[in-house]
């Protein structure tokens, strides 16, 4: 029987009517809703016509986590007086409910893909509807933008829906042609919002970790709003090892303490969703409680202020989870838990001075995630680069770039980024590409099921407690009895039906099994040993192992799992597996490299002979007759790491480069930039033939920089022959004396001493430049600086008089120096002579 009462208390229900004329008149439309209005549940009925009486019709809803589509299944099939599989059913990643006469099924985004990449048209389905895309998950963008195509080019028909829990709904808007946007009022009540930060210091996230002090301190603020509020409590944490760790602080409180994420069994879902059955529950949650779930009976929400976001660091070839600040978007989404059924509050554990510093939104997972998957997707739909996908921010170039190697590198494209046949069946196993890839070639080697085995391991990471050997984790996981456990089992299952029986056959220890797998898996992170637990990958980061880890004294190591604390040279070992060297071999074997190496290391050129896997050396030998023209490909790039000072340059050779850059800035051609990098530029211009003739650095010390700069000269224009006229090395003055002119700064520089420039009325210039003239005392001491003479003479001269005449009594001071000849002596020598 349909639950009319509850269907009716629904707030969504006065938007459904302008959401049937919106999709009936522009098929698409953008649908806003907070959360528990009914979203999810609702609309899908309505639009199946299954409730209120409209055309029957197939919907698919996608969600983006797993938990959230069971929820949304169950909680419609109720509504229906059903259970799911009927007309409601659900497909996750390894486990299928539905049936014949279902017609309204909710997916994973991630298995909505695996659908539309094997069949475009999505043939039988009506409506798709987009749950949570202001969550912005790369999987729902990317099924947002396979349908955007497919209903432009082959199902026009197809209707679509964009569902957010918030108003920021333009974006969207624009994407589905500019969709109408129809908004559904929430019942929303009063919340107050407590700022309660931690008393003492609290260091900063980074990587995985968080300071255990915020985590006893978010403990005792559940304990502090359980005594001051009525109600349960929803307490947001980053993820599950702090969630469990924060449940291990309140033991003994006078409430059931519940956990939900993503790795909770079902049975503990279920009974969270269900609500209370008499006594007060405090359920600690990820961000999957946010706007995916529903918990009734929460009047206070504790906020620890953390998330965790996806983040690649290119450069270290390390990908993981990293815990970030909390949006203020995603805060007043959790705060509003608090206010879905009565008046709440909502705990805040930090400063209310931090919270407009937060940053507005999420990142999208497109702009800092890693690719591979998203690019394999793209390859297989015909659109290597993404560029004709309509997506709300376009893959960055460097992380898409990346991407592509990697998927070159596992065989899955080909050199012009289109999918192989290969590829097309990776992305049908709903893993990594890389993951896929040690799957396949794994199963070859190791037989399909322990293959499978390994890789459930690596597609979800074991708890901490499993350890960081990922041999014994398997051997964990085998016989454990936990939650994790029979979720391995599960995809284990489904990996191994994906390859076949004709994979199963394999032979070996499972320490070696476990070790290839995880190597083919990432054969950039293959490492060998360097001493104390510390290891060099093939990327050429470094990577340490934690104090009494057993896998310390190994050779070689897989890692499968490493972060990057903040500020730390190398990468911290999460998860590995021993392997020895002829596996980094078989796995890693395109990072391979055989020959001669010439390079500038360590201030020198360094010739040998090589074997290597990326960064690491597997032999070594000196190479004492290198090819020539690899010796100057170190020497230029030893001239490019520490500049031309490594020539021989004289002052007057570094007075010259000064001259013409002098000359460059202020004239331009023919006179040449005489910069570092103009100066490499040109290297066979001005430094040949020394620098083909040259072995070593004791080589280029002996290269007379000034002769071989004299080579860029303008000869052939003529205009070499002005050098001396347009920058003089030195200028006559009054006096007589020649006096050099230092060209390092942004005029010219003549320091002189005042008396040799009695009589003279006007600045000197070089090349139109008027010069900085210092002013000496008759010591060389620096009187004044003008770039003014004449202005010099008639105000500023006499203050300088005052000061030197009573300290330098024996050298003429003329009360005006304009008339009098200029003189480097004494007044009595002046007298004699």
């Amino acid at each position: 029987m349909i639950r009319t009462d509850a269907l009716d208390q629904l707030p969504v229900r006065t938007a459904v009517p302008a959401l049937e004329r919106a999709l009936d008149e522009r098929g698409a439309a953008v649908l806003c809703a907070p959360p528990g209005t009914g979203k999810t549940t609702l609309v899908p009925l309505v639009l199946a016509g299954l409730t209120g009486g409209g055309p029957a019709r197939r919907v698919l809803v996608a969600e983006p986590r797993r938990i959230a589509a069971r929820a949304a299944a169950r909680r419609m099939a109720w509504l229906l007086g059903e259970r799911t599989g009927e007309r409601v059913g659900f497909t996750v990643r390894g486990e299928r409910t539905v049936g014949p006469d279902t017609v309204v099924e909710v997916v994973t985004t991630g298995v909505l893909l695996q659908r539309l990449q094997r069949d475009q048209e999505l043939a039988g389905v009506d409506v798709v509807i987009i749950d949570e895309c202001h969550e912005r998950h790369l999987d729902a963008d990317t099924a947002a933008a396979f349908l955007l195509d497919v209903r432009g080019t082959i199902r026009p028909e197809l209707r679509l829906v964009a569902a957010s829990a918030t108003t920021d709904a333009a974006g969207w808007a624009r994407l589905l042609g500019d969709a109408p946007v129809v908004e559904a009022r929430g019942v929303s009540h009063p919340v107050e919002v407590v700022w309660a930060p931690p008393a003492g210091s609290v260091r900063p996230p980074h990587g995985m970790r968080v300071d255990p002090a915020l985590l006893t301190h978010v403990a005792s603020v559940v304990r502090r709003a359980l005594a001051e509020r009525d109600g349960d409590v929803l307490c947001f944490l980053p993820g599950v090892g702090e969630i469990g760790r924060v449940a291990g602080q309140l033991a003994g409180v006078d409430a059931e303490v519940l956990q939900v994420h993503g790795r909770a069994p079902s049975a503990v879902q279920d009974a969270v969703l269900a609500g209370s059955s008499g006594g007060r529950r405090v359920v600690l949650a990820t961000s999957v409680a946010e706007s995916s779930l529903t918990v009734p009976g929460v009047r206070v929400v504790v906020d620890s202020g953390l998330a965790r976001e996806p983040r690649t660091d290119h450069a270290r070839g390390l990908s993981a989870l990293t815990t970030v600040r909390a949006s203020r978007a995603a805060g007043r989404q959790r705060a509003g838990r608090a206010g879905r059924e009565a008046p709440g509050a909502v705990y805040r554990c930090w400063e209310q001075a931090e919270d407009g510093r937060l940053a507005a939104f999420p990142s999208p997972e497109i702009k800092v995630a890693d690719l591979a998957a998203f690019a394999l997707q793209a390859a297989c739909w015909g659109d290597p680069d993404a560029s004709g996908l309509a997506l709300l921010d376009p893959p960055p170039a460097g992380a898409m770039g990346a991407a592509r190697e990697v998927l070159a590198a596992v065989g899955a494209a080909d050199a012009t980024g289109r999918a192989t046949s290969r590829g097309v069946r990776m992305s049908r196993l709903g893993l990594h590409p890389r993951l896929a890839r040690a799957l396949l070639d794994g199963a070859d080697e190791v037989g399909g099921r322990r293959a499978a085995e390994v890789v459930a391991l690596l597609s979800e990471e074991p708890p901490r407690e499993y350890g960081d050997d990922l041999a014994h984790a398997l051997r964990t996981a085998r016989r454990g009895g936990d939650g994790y456990a029979a979720r391995w089992r599960q995809e284990v299952r489904r990996l191994s039906q994906s390859l076949g029986s004709s994979k199963d056959t394999g032979a070996g220890p499972d320490d070696v099994a476990v070790g290839l797998v995880a190597a083919l898996a990432f054969p950039e992170r293959v490492a060998r040993a360097r001493g104390e637990g510390a290891f060099l990958m093939a990327s050429g980061t470094g990577a340490e192992l934690r104090d009494g880890s057993r896998l310390r004294s190994a050779p070689w190591i897989a890692v499968a799992v490493a972060d990057r604390p903040a500020h730390a040279a190398s990468a911290r070992v999460r998860l590995a597996a021993v392997i020895d060297e002829s596996t980094a071999r078989l796995a890693a074997g395109h990072l391979g490299f055989s020959g001669e190496e010439v390079r500038w290391a360590d201030g020198d050129v360094v010739a040998r002979s090589v074997e290597r896997l990326g960064a690491v050396e597997l032999s070594v030998r000196a190479l004492r007759r290198p090819a020539p023209e690899l010796v100057r490909g170190a020497l230029l790039e030893g001239l490019r790491r520490e500049g031309p000072g490594l020539l021989r340059w004289t002052r007057d050779s570094g007075q010259l480069r000064l001259r013409l850059a002098f000359l460059h800035r202020v004239l331009g051609a023919p006179w040449p930039d005489v910069s570092d990098g103009a100066l490499l530029a040109r290297a066979d211009e001005w430094l040949e033939p020394e620098l083909s003739r040259a072995g070593r650095r004791a080589d280029l010390a002996r290269i007379d920089a000034g002769q071989a700069v004299r080579r860029l000269l303008p000869w052939a224009t003529g205009d070499a022959a002005r050098l001396d006229e347009l920058a003089p090395e030195r200028i006559e003055v009054p006096s007589g004396s020649r006096i050099r002119v230092e060209y390092g700064g942004e005029q010219p520089v003549l320091a002189v001493k005042l008396q040799e420039l009695f009589g003279l009325a006007e600045t000197p210039r070089v090349a139109g430049v008027p010069v900085l003239v210092h002013l000496l005392s008759p010591a060389g001491r620096p009187a004044a600086v003008t770039a003014d003479l004449a202005s010099f003479w008639r105000d500023g001269y006499r203050d300088v008089r005052a000061e030197l005449r009573g300290r330098y009594p024996k050298h003429p001071w003329p009360e005006d120096p304009t008339t009098v000849e200029a003189t480097r002596f004494t007044s009595a020598r002046l007298r004699r002579e």
